[in-house]
């Protein structure tokens, strides 16, 4: 499998820092899968995980 890496934009917030624009979510990802989907999603780019 070949993975690229892609550039998310991120935003500035009022006191200097930068979060990514768009995030990945987990939501109703079976418990067994969702590591090794989490790992992918860092791979590819993403650096906002949302778990909640």
């Amino acid at each position: 499998m070949t993975t690229k890496t892609t550039l998310v934009p991120s935003l500035h917030l009022n006191d200097g820092r930068q979060i990514p624009q768009l995030g990945f979510g987990v939501f109703q990802v079976p418990p067994e899968d969702t590591a090794e989907i989490v790992a992918h999603a860092l791979r590819t780019g993403y650096r906002s995980i949302d778990t909640a």
